[in-house]
């Protein structure tokens, strides 16, 4: 299972399409306080998050109680940040079941003051020179589907079939 990390989120949106995401791949969503929105019932419904409680959800109040929480797990995983100040891109990464991916606020990204003793955990999405980024939900899922990839999709459906109909046999 890979964790993603939402590093302070501000736009409920992109929350509910992230733990959407996290939902239909398996993967658990780690939530860093404080937010730009209320965590509730009413918004949840307005993002018709009906998923939502099937989610894999861990709150954290502050980045401290994060690290606390990350540093407690027996397994020790890796912890992978996505920013655009990276040095490295997210499909040179080899991922491991378990690993955690941080994401930051959308005005702001991670605070540089943690990317600097992180160097080499530092991941990017290649992109055209002077644009800021991607959409924060487009880039979860797109450095979420490379790890996943990697591990082959454990668990995932990878086949579909039409619903009225079949799929013709080619000769």
């Amino acid at each position: 299972m890979i964790n993603i990390v939402l590093h302070e989120p501000e736009i409920p949106y992109n929350t509910g399409n992230i733990g959407r995401t996290c939902v239909i791949t398996g993967a658990s969503l780690h939530l860093i306080r404080p937010y730009g929105f209320f965590l509730n019932d009413k918004m949840i419904k307005r993002a018709g998050l009906d998923y939502w409680p099937k989610l894999d959800l861990h709150e954290h109040d502050t980045t401290e109680e994060f690290y606390n929480y990350f540093n407690s797990l027996d397994e020790h995983p890796r912890l992978f940040y996505a920013t655009t100040k990276g040095k490295h891109r997210y499909t040179d990464v080899e991922y491991h079941d378990g690993d955690f991916i941080m994401f930051g606020r959308e005005s702001a990204g991670i605070p540089e003051e943690i990317l600097a003793e992180h160097p080499e955990d530092c991941i990017r999405i290649p992109m055209m020179p002077e644009e800021r980024s991607l959409n924060l939900s487009n880039s979860a899922a797109i450095i979420l589907y490379e790890a996943l990839r990697q591990l082959d999709f454990p668990g995932l459906e990878t086949e579909g079939e039409l619903h009225r109909l079949k799929y013709q046999a080619h000769h």
